[in-house]
C-alpha cells in the first residue's frame, strides 16, 4: 500500500490553501525603556536604563514580542517599547545611518536574533 503524498501542492487536506507564503525577516531599530528588577546587573543608584536594540521579525510587532520576551528572561523589566523601523525606513525618515549600526543589523538578521546594540542606566535626581 502506497503512503499519502505529504506534498502541499496535491488536492486533499493538504491543498494548495493549506499552503502558507513565508514572510521575509526584516530587522527593525527598536529603544526599550527598562525599570528595575532583583539581579537586572543595572548599576547600584540606577533608576532604569534605554537600550537600543535591533530586533529580527516578520513584522515589527514579533520583533517587540520577542524583545521582550528576552529582556524577560534576561531579568530585566521593560516598560516601554518605541519602534523606529526598518533600515529602510529609517533611511527614508532621514536618519544618518553609521556603518557600524547597519553592521549589528545585518548580524541580527543572519542569527535571527536581538541584539542590545547600546545600554544607557538612567539615575534618579540625587539632590531629594
Amino acid at each position: 500500500m502506497p503512503k499519502p503524498s505529504l506534498d502541499p501542492t496535491r488536492a486533499g487536506r493538504y491543498g494548495p490553501d493549506m499552503v502558507k507564503e513565508k514572510k521575509q525577516q526584516q530587522v527593525y531599530t527598536l529603544v526599550v525603556e527598562v525599570g528595575r528588577k532583583t539581579g537586572d546587573g543595572l548599576p547600584k543608584n540606577a533608576t532604569g536604563a534605554g537600550l537600543m536594540i535591533y530586533a529580527s521579525g516578520v513584522d515589527e510587532a514579533e520583533a517587540v514580542r520577542e524583545t521582550v520576551a528576552i529582556l524577560k528572561q534576561a531579568d530585566l523589566s521593560p516598560l516601554d517599547v518605541q519602534g523606529y523601523g526598518t533600515l529602510d525606513e529609517r533611511r527614508d525618515m532621514g536618519h544618518d545611518i553609521p556603518d557600524e549600526e547597519i553592521a549589528l543589523m545585518q548580524r541580527a538578521a543572519e542569527e535571527n536574533s536581538v541584539i542590545v546594540a547600546q545600554m544607557t542606566p538612567y539615575f534618579g535626581d540625587t539632590d531629594r
